[in-house]
C-alpha cells in the first residue's frame, strides 16, 4: 500500500481558498469554522399570499441551495419577519392583503435591512416604476422560472452589497473629513492661544521694563508686581501691561508736538 503524502498547513489553506467563495472566506476570516462557512446558505424571506404559489416558490429556492427562514402571507408579516431574521434576500409578491408588497418593500428598503425582489403576475410599467421607486432591486413576473428568478436574486444581492459598500465608503470619508476638521479646529485654537500667549509675554516684558525705568522697580520686583496686581484685581496680565504701557510708554507724536 502506498502512503499518501500529508499536505502542509499552508497547502491546505491554499486549497480552501480555491473552493470557498468571497463571502465564505469572509466568514472564515471572522472566526467561523471552515465547515460552517462552506455550507452556509443564502437566507430568504418569502412573502406570497397564495399558499400554493408560496409552497412552490419555497421548494424552488430550497432545491437551489437557499434557506427559507420566514414565510409571510401579507406585507406586514413580511416586514416583521425581515426585521427579525435579517435575511440575505426577500422575495415579495406585489398584490397582498393588509399591506401590499410595494409598501412593504419601501419599509424594508428604507431601513436598509435586505434587498427585495418583487414578484407579480403583472408587468405593467407603472407597477415596475412603483416597485423600483420603493427600492426593489429586481422584478420577476409569474409563473416563476428558475432561469429568471435565480439570476434576479443574485443581481439584487449584488446591487445591495455594492450600494452598502458605497454607503460605507461615503460614511468613512465623512467621518475622516469630520475628524480632519476637528483636528484643524484644535490646531487653530492652539495656534491662537500660542499667539495670544506670545503677545501677552511681549506686552508684559515691555511693561516690566517701563516699571523698571519709570518707577525704579527691579526686574524681579516689576514682574512680581504685575503678577500680584493681576491676581488681586482680577485683571488679565495683558490688559494690565497695556495700561502700564499707556501710562509710562513713549508719548504719541501729536503729544510731543504739543
Amino acid at each position: 500500500m502506498v502512503a499518501r503524502k500529508k499536505t502542509s498547513t499552508q497547502e491546505q489553506e491554499g486549497q480552501v481558498e480555491e473552493v470557498l467563495s468571497a463571502d465564505e472566506l469572509k466568514a472564515v476570516s471572522e472566526g467561523e469554522p471552515v465547515e460552517s462557512a462552506v455550507h452556509k446558505k443564502r437566507t430568504v424571506v418569502v412573502a406570497e399570499d397564495e399558499s400554493v404559489n408560496r409552497m412552490d416558490l419555497v421548494a424552488m429556492l430550497e432545491d437551489n441551495g437557499y434557506e427559507v427562514v420566514g414565510e409571510a402571507a401579507n406585507g406586514e408579516e413580511a416586514v416583521d419577519l425581515t426585521r427579525k431574521f435579517r435575511p440575505d434576500i426577500v422575495c415579495m409578491d406585489v398584490k397582498m392583503p393588509r399591506m401590499d408588497g410595494i409598501a412593504a418593500a419601501g419599509v424594508i428598503c428604507d431601513e436598509n435591512i435586505a434587498p427585495v425582489v418583487m414578484l407579480t403576475a403583472f408587468s405593467q410599467p407603472d407597477l415596475v416604476r412603483q416597485a423600483t421607486g420603493a427600492g426593489a432591486m429586481a422584478y420577476v413576473t409569474k409563473l416563476y422560472e428558475e432561469s429568471k428568478l435565480l439570476p434576479a436574486l443574485e443581481v439584487a444581492m449584488g446591487r445591495f452589497s455594492e450600494i452598502n459598500d458605497l454607503l460605507d465608503n461615503v460614511e468613512t470619508s465623512e467621518n475622516k473629513l469630520k475628524e480632519t476638521e476637528e483636528q484643524l479646529k484644535k490646531a487653530e485654537e492652539k495656534l491662537k492661544k500660542a499667539e495670544d500667549t506670545l503677545e501677552e509675554r511681549k506686552l508684559v516684558d515691555r511693561a516690566k521694563g517701563l516699571l523698571m525705568d519709570k518707577a525704579d522697580f527691579s526686574e524681579q520686583g516689576a514682574f512680581r508686581w504685575i503678577q500680584k496686581t493681576s491676581m488681586d484685581q482680577r485683571i488679565p496680565k495683558k490688559r494690565l501691561a497695556m495700561a502700564i504701557i499707556a501710562k509710562y510708554g513713549d508719548p504719541k507724536p501729536s503729544e510731543v508736538g504739543e
